[in-house]
């Protein structure tokens, strides 16, 4: 049995030198080493072998199962080298060829106008507040001095999922979660999508972005609010724009305004993009209402402050001469590639 091992091995050795491919060297192992290998079929014999010979032959086979095994090993590294050498012998690429064009995507407007307000507050030493879309109505409207008979309340301007809980209307809520948690000085703004009932069409979406800022401290006022809108719409709108306030109201504001910002496109003067008026309106603000500080339990007594939202889509519009709100929706390419 000891010579048939010894010829197993010689001849397997041949094959595996003489071998040219990978699938020869899978097909002698199968052969000598497979479960009806030759070498297997020894080892399952052995019951007919005495107790002295069995040791021995057992030995012999797994010294030549070992042999056998490196030598494919070997012989497989050798073919890979000769396979890469062919394919750098044949494979020929010419460098001098046009490649193929790959077309590339742009930044959407919205994440553009983002991004660029973003920049302008963290300049500015603002941090960055999230919260969640799905909010309760103790956020949305009661921390934020919104009485119950409130019309932004209402079924027709609101979605509601349960009777307290809702798609939030505005990023507000986040400024409330943070002065609850947080005490002062803060200074944040909070981006982020808001939803309202109302029908889409070319100023109106159910779905739009806001960016809002807060900040509280100790003699915070106006002036601090109209510098800071300021400093904001020149670095967002160019170097040149006006800012005024005119008065409004908010629940969560007092006294509360709209921001306009001289049209950045006639200087003023009275264009398309302004209807001749010479403004454009940005956003609203005004100084944090003494009851909203109170709700999340920071004294009016002590601290003031001011807070402030616009519409992402609003501004993208103006800057981008933008006159149908759908366009930044609809995902047209031919439009989008513009940006």
């Amino acid at each position: 049995m000891e010579e048939q091992i010894k010829k197993i091995q010689e001849n397997t050795s041949k094959s595996i030198k003489q071998a040219q491919s990978k699938q020869e060297l899978n097909d002698i192992r199968v052969k000598v080493l497979g479960k009806k290998g030759e070498l297997t079929l020894i080892l399952r014999s052995m019951g007919s072998l005495s107790a002295e010979e069995r040791p021995i032959v057992g030995n012999k086979v797994n010294e030549a199962k070992k042999e056998i095994e490196e030598l494919i090993t070997q012989k497989e590294k050798e073919l890979k080298i000769k396979e890469l050498e062919k394919r750098l012998e044949t494979e020929n690429i010419d460098i001098t060829e046009p490649s193929k064009k790959i077309n590339i995507g742009s930044i959407h407007p919205i994440t553009q106008i983002i991004d660029q307000i973003k920049e302008v507050f963290l300049g500015m030493g603002y941090s960055i507040a999230d919260g969640p879309e799905v909010e309760t109505s103790h956020y949305n409207f009661d921390q934020l001095n919104t009485p119950s008979d409130h019309p932004a309340r209402d079924l027709q301007d609101t979605f509601y999922i349960t009777e307290d809980v809702i798609l939030r209307t505005q990023t507000s809520p986040v400024q409330a979660r943070v002065m609850e948690t947080q005490k002062p000085p803060i200074k944040i703004i909070c981006p982020g999508a808001v939803y309202r009932s109302d029908t889409l069409d070319a100023t109106h979406s159910p779905v739009f972005h806001q960016i809002e800022g807060l900040v509280v401290d100790k003699n915070i006022t106006m002036t601090d609010l109209k510098g800071t809108l300021e400093m904001f719409a020149k670095k967002c709108l160019g170097e040149n724009t006006k800012i005024r306030f005119r008065p409004h109201h908010f629940p969560f504001t007092e006294p509360s305004a709209e921001a306009d910002v001289s049209c950045f496109v006639c200087g003023g003067k009275g264009c398309r993009v302004c209807k001749q008026e010479g403004w454009i309106e940005l956003l609203g603000c005004g100084m944090v209402h003494p009851n909203v500080l109170r709700n999340c339990g920071i004294d009016p007594e002590v601290y003031s402050g001011f807070a402030f939202g616009c519409g992402v889509e609003r501004i993208a519009m103006a800057k981008f001469g933008i006159d149908d709100l759908r366009l930044l929706y609809e995902n047209d390419v031919r439009f989008l590639k513009q940006f």
